[in-house]
């Protein structure tokens, strides 16, 4: 289900009969690996299975979640993610996305957040987004700020002995 279109991409929800082949190669991708984390999935059932057990439960508890992030083209093709996250330890929703590498610094990260964010204010009727990125991830901390996002804390999330940044963008 397509849930919004910008210039250049339309967001929509990820489905594992379609997307799992894509799916799998992102959360392998080397960026993801590094700055949010292995989830061990390592196969095309796997990866069906993520998509149902954790991306299409958000979309059915919470009315949100990752959306697929496609090019306005002929052949659609998905080039990452982004969209909201429910987190256990955190109180409001989290922007997340991921980009696959070939498409990473070409505006995609921005355009679709931004336009996500609006989504997210003018049609969820979230009054207070988070994010939240690795210690390292400076392109992300970047990718926040400019889309107004504040720094708030050093967290830890339940079950995880790492510290995060927080950053919060308060309507």
């Amino acid at each position: 289900m397509q849930i919004l279109e910008t210039k250049r991409l339309v967001l929509r929800e990820i489905n594992s009969a379609i997307d799992a082949e894509f799916i799998l190669q992102l959360l392998n991708s080397p960026g993801f690996l590094k700055y949010i984390g292995d989830r061990g999935i390592r196969d095309l059932e796997q990866s069906r299975d993520f998509i149902d057990s954790r991306l299409g439960k958000s979309y059915a508890e919470h009315g949100y979640g990752l959306y697929a992030v496609e090019l306005k083209n002929d052949a659609r093709d998905p080039v990452g993610i982004c969209g909201f996250v429910k987190r256990d330890g955190l109180p409001d929703a989290d922007l997340g996305f991921a980009f696959l590498p070939q498409f990473e610094k070409k505006g995609f990260g921005f355009e679709s957040a931004d336009a996500a964010m609006r989504y997210g204010r003018d049609k969820l009727g979230l009054r207070c987004i988070l994010a939240i990125t690795s210690l390292d991830n400076d392109n992300s901390v970047r990718l926040l700020e400019k889309l107004g996002f504040v720094f708030d804390s050093l967290i830890k999330l339940p079950r995880s002995g790492e510290d995060i940044r927080l950053f919060r963008s308060d309507v």
